[in-house]
């Protein structure tokens, strides 16, 4: 009996031994570290350079004031399509000689007093002229006489004609003189010019409704009004800016000048984001020579580049989009059909090199990768990795080489 006893106790001993040693194995045993994994694919693959834009009409049109005068109340609305040469998009009214105030006007009056006055002097000036002129011709005439009868030397002769053409000189520079006062009586006469002269205000006033019609230079619509309401305005005022938005218009792109150096001219273009259902196709058609600099929403200085993208799209798949309008542009500087392409998630730097994680028998196996190109959520692979290979995105600092891991569950 005693024996059956420690028989027993020495079972029941072992046993619990046997299941505590159990529960610690499992307790304290390695687990598989849980990862995300991924797969090597092959596939189209695109590297872009998306940028905000805005819509602009290449070569808008800027209805100025031709001459200076009184704009009549403008009656179109923008958006409002217009014909080159025939619609009238505002009407003018030349300005009215102003009214002179009182001391203007005693200044001109004293002004015609003046040169009425020179005009007088001229004229005794020329009466003079005339006068020295004559006796010089009968003073030539009777040395003339006297030089054939020998009575005087030739040398008086001589004095005689040279007095005479002397006196013809005076003469013509007195009536220059008149001509000159004539034209300054005139022009001082002209500063008195006003509304209170009843010659012509009659004048004005026959003549107040020849208004200046503004026609349309292009066939197109109105983009905006600058001045709609009734105004006097100076010569080459602008009134409206008007533009072809069906067939002229485009896209400019204001890139970092890092990125601008990457594009070239006929580089396709994806602009999305601009309000319609659909994708809009462009292409890449002007990059402009000379850089500027723009704060960016943070303050940080950069240097951007003027791109400008024409729209290959037809104008029915955009109907709806107008002058300055935001839209997303995506600028494809290369494109593959049939690249081998790995998530760029699954990378990491090891030295000077790329790595992944490869999935091999559950366990992670650090593997050396040549990348080429990458878009920012995938990489181009040009060795060190086979199609449909399953490799660990998001691999933690704690991951290493060999170590055994299992996928973790999406909730």
């Amino acid at each position: 009996m005693a024996q059956s006893r420690k028989w027993s106790r020495t079972v029941l001993t072992g046993f619990a031994v046997l299941v505590v040693a159990g529960a610690l194995w499992i307790a304290f045993r390695p687990q598989p570290m849980l990862v995300d994994l991924g797969e090597v694919s092959r596939g189209a693959m695109q590297v872009t350079i998306d940028e905000e834009g805005r819509t602009q009409v290449h070569d808008a049109y800027m209805v100025s004031t031709p001459v200076a005068g009184r704009l009549m109340r403008v009656r179109v609305d923008p958006g409002d399509p217009v014909i080159r040469g025939e619609t009238v998009v505002a009407q003018m009214r030349p300005t009215n000689p102003a009214a002179l105030d009182v001391r203007t006007r005693e200044q001109a009056l004293a002004a015609v007093s003046a040169a009425e006055a020179a005009l007088r002097v001229a004229q005794a000036d020329l009466n003079a002229a005339i006068a020295e002129n004559d006796l010089a011709q009968t003073d030539l005439d009777r040395t003339r006489q006297l030089a054939e009868t020998g009575t005087v030397a030739p040398v008086a002769l001589d004095r005689a004609e040279s007095a005479a053409r002397a006196a013809s000189a005076r003469l013509d520079t007195a009536e220059a003189a008149i001509s000159v006062r004539e034209a300054e009586v005139a022009n001082a006469r002209a500063q008195l010019i006003g509304f209170d002269d009843q010659l012509l205000a009659g004048a004005i006033a026959e003549g107040a409704n020849d208004d200046i019609p503004l026609y349309a230079p292009i066939d197109g619509r109105i983009l905006r009004i600058i001045q709609q309401s009734e105004t006097v305005l100076p010569a080459g005022a602008p009134v409206m800016e008007i533009g072809d938005i069906t067939s002229d218009l485009e896209v400019v792109v204001d890139l970092i000048s890092s990125d601008a150096v990457q594009v070239s001219a006929g580089d396709r273009v994806m602009i999305e984001d601009w309000g319609g259902p659909i994708v809009l196709e462009g292409r890449v058609e002007r990059i402009d020579p000379f850089g500027f600099t723009r704060f960016s929403a943070l303050g940080v200085e950069e240097q951007r580049v003027g791109v400008s993208v024409a729209f290959e799209s037809p104008p029915e798949d955009r109907q709806s989009l107008g002058h300055g309008y935001r839209v997303e542009a995506r600028i494809v500087v290369w494109e593959a059909p049939d690249a081998l392409i790995v998530p760029s998630s699954a990378l990491f730097r090891n030295g000077d090199a790329w790595a992944v994680f490869r999935v091999e028998d559950g366990r992670a196996v650090q593997r050396e990768v040549e990348i080429g190109r990458m878009n920012g959520t995938e990489a181009e692979v040009l060795g060190g990795l086979a199609e449909a290979e399953t490799v660990v995105i998001y691999p933690s600092a704690g991951l290493l080489d060999g170590m055994e891991i299992a996928r973790r569950q999406v909730q």
